[in-house]
């Protein structure tokens, strides 16, 4: 087994052009953290990054609405399952981010509960940890009040974001994430998710849904308040 190792580990060096003894580069490379080429597009204001975040999701078959305070999301919320006749069931993540909103007040004919999502539960409602305004793509991050499961099972996928997290790169967005989680560390899973979930395989044609959300709803967060 070792050999074998040490021959793939080989041809992956010769072909990168190392040779053995690379490993300080290596460890420098990592710990520097150095840029390739960012685009151009997403490097703007912080409005008009998030306009043109608004405008990327909206190309790949995500809604978005806008809020001026976290207090307004439920009702921006109960407003899109009517538009889009859903029902009034959320499963929302146990992240005080959106389990502490006034749902009851606010939204008062909505059923909310918080936790894993279950087989049952058709709309989601889930925090994002960062907007990447170049491709209109959110970063969601795992943990103990943030069960993954929700990003994927529910057919509707409701996600807050907050104005103030909406970077213009994916670089930005993994500073951020290196800043909040301490360098070396990384939650157990990061999801980046562009629209929808979709596939081309049925006849060249894409079908929403096939691995995932049918819908993906962002309701962005302009101003601040509890």
């Amino acid at each position: 087994m070792s050999g074998a190792r040490d021959q793939v580990l080989g041809a992956v060096r010769r072909s990168l052009k190392r040779a053995p003894g690379d490993e300080a580069a290596i460890d420098a490379r990592l710990a520097q953290h150095p840029r390739n080429l960012v685009p151009a597009r997403g490097q703007l204001s912080p409005t008009e990054r998030v306009d043109l975040f608004e405008a990327q999701a909206a190309a790949v078959q995500a809604s978005v609405s806008r809020v001026g305070a976290l207090a307004e999301v439920p009702e921006a919320v109960a407003a899109y399952l009517r538009e889009q006749n859903l029902p009034g069931q959320l499963r929302v993540s146990p992240d005080p981010t959106v389990a502490d909103l006034p749902w009851a007040e606010k939204a008062p004919l909505l059923t909310v509960s918080t936790g894993p999502a279950r087989d049952a539960d058709a709309v989601s409602v889930t925090p994002a940890f960062a907007g990447i305004a170049e491709t209109g793509t959110l970063m969601l991050t795992s943990g103990k009040d943030r069960p993954a499961t929700l990003n994927f099972l529910p057919e509707t996928h409701i996600v807050v974001l907050k104005a103030s997290q909406v970077v213009g790169a994916y670089e930005d967005a993994w500073d951020l994430l290196r800043q909040a989680e301490g360098e070396g560390v990384m939650p157990r899973s990061v999801n980046l998710i562009t629209g929808p979930s979709r596939t081309g395989d049925i006849e060249q044609k894409i079908q929403l849904g096939a691995h995932g959300p049918r819908r993906l709803h962002i309701v962005v967060v302009e101003g601040g308040g509890a």
